[in-house]
């Protein structure tokens, strides 16, 4: 695979390169956001995923991710120092499919970089099935991965339609965290978990319907229908 590493520390760059290309993957090294925005042009580029981190010297790295997320639909994965959920929540909606907090460890940089492009193939080799879900004002149409509340489209990422679609195929019913991680992340790793709180509430902000989907103390979430 292909992977784009934004990093404007050489010595951090150099570092994760080598681990990177020892577990099988071809690095292209950006040391700011503007050389980042020109390889991903154009997007037959190939890039499996962007590996962005937000500490940038040209550009505010989340600025650079929104413009990533308008020229093409490559995974973006964010490494922030900034750890509260805001941030996180942040970067989701604009467009990012996930992060990973600074320090990280490099097994669980390469099991989301996996997860992420285990995902993608996923969702490209997908066909068949109901082409569209209605709950209320939400329509979610699945051939074309579009969300609209009364009628107003929504801008999710990747994982946030999935993890939407999943659970509006059984309103009402309990979904355990373990089986969403396994069926929207492609992994049964623990530390998923957080990053399922994240995407929740970033759902929940960008919908404008935080009683959609329901916590349930211990187990998991399940979406609750709106009224029509």
């Amino acid at each position: 695979m292909r992977l784009l590493l934004v990093e404007d520390d050489n010595h951090v760059a150099a570092a994760l390169s080598a681990v990177l290309k020892r577990h099988g993957f071809d690095v292209t090294h950006a040391r700011n956001g503007e050389e980042a925005l020109q390889a991903l042009v154009p997007e037959c580029a190939g890039f499996g995923v962007v590996l962005l981190d937000l500490g940038l010297p040209d550009q505010d790295g989340y600025e650079v991710c929104g413009k990533i997320r308008k020229r093409t639909s490559t995974p973006v994965i964010m490494v922030t120092a900034r750890s509260d959920v805001r941030s996180r929540i942040h970067g989701l909606n604009l467009g990012a499919d996930d992060y990973v907090v600074k320090p990280y460890d490099t097994g669980e940089l390469l099991a989301r970089i996996h997860a992420v492009s285990r995902r993608t193939a996923h969702e490209d080799a997908e066909t068949g099935g109901e082409s569209t879900l209605r709950l209320g004002p939400v329509h979610i149409e699945l051939p074309t991965r579009q969300v609209s509340v009364d009628g107003s489209v929504v801008q999710l990422t990747r994982k946030e339609f999935d993890l939407l679609a999943l659970l509006a195929q059984r309103p009402g019913v309990v979904f355990r965290r373990e089986q969403i991680i396994s069926e929207v992340w492609q992994t049964s790793w623990e530390g998923t978990g957080r990053t399922l709180e994240v995407h929740v509430a970033s759902l929940r902000a960008k919908l404008r319907m935080p009683a959609l989907i329901e916590t349930v103390r211990g187990v998991g979430y399940r979406l609750v229908a709106p009224a029509a």
